[in-house]
């Protein structure tokens, strides 16, 4: 099982150390500028998150409802760190709303993007 998903739990893992580490261990970067770049990280890390692990079982997704209950691993991690980050008191660091959407919102565009280039890659699942 771990060879397998090792690639979804090495990402897994770089998410968690990134989401409970202190915002100051990073420094401040004064080049990047951008309006709610945070939210653009954790979507694009959930988004990456779910990319992996449709890439490891892609043979196995055979339907979308597997496919959507398999989307529900990368939403409770998410959750369930965002929880984390409310209850643990970790220096700059608390759990939002917003986070969370864009943490969905990175799954929901991983899934959309599996559902429309899927049939390139395995015609026969058109029948």
């Amino acid at each position: 099982m771990i060879r397998r998903n090792k690639f979804s739990i090495i990402v897994a893992l770089v998410i968690l150390v990134l989401s409970l580490t202190s915002s100051q261990t990073f420094g401040n970067a004064n080049f990047i500028s951008i309006p709610y770049f945070d939210k653009l990280a954790h979507f694009g890390f959930y988004f990456l998150f779910m990319a992996v692990i449709i890439f490891e079982h892609r043979d196995t997704l055979t339907n979308t409802r597997l496919l959507l209950l398999t989307a529900l691993i990368p939403f409770l991690f998410g959750t369930t760190i965002e929880l984390l980050q409310s209850g643990i008191q970790i220096i700059n660091r608390r759990g939002e709303l917003l986070d969370l959407i864009a943490n969905t919102s990175g799954i929901v565009v991983a899934i959309f993007l599996w559902i429309f280039i899927k049939p390139y890659y395995y015609p026969d699942s058109l029948k």
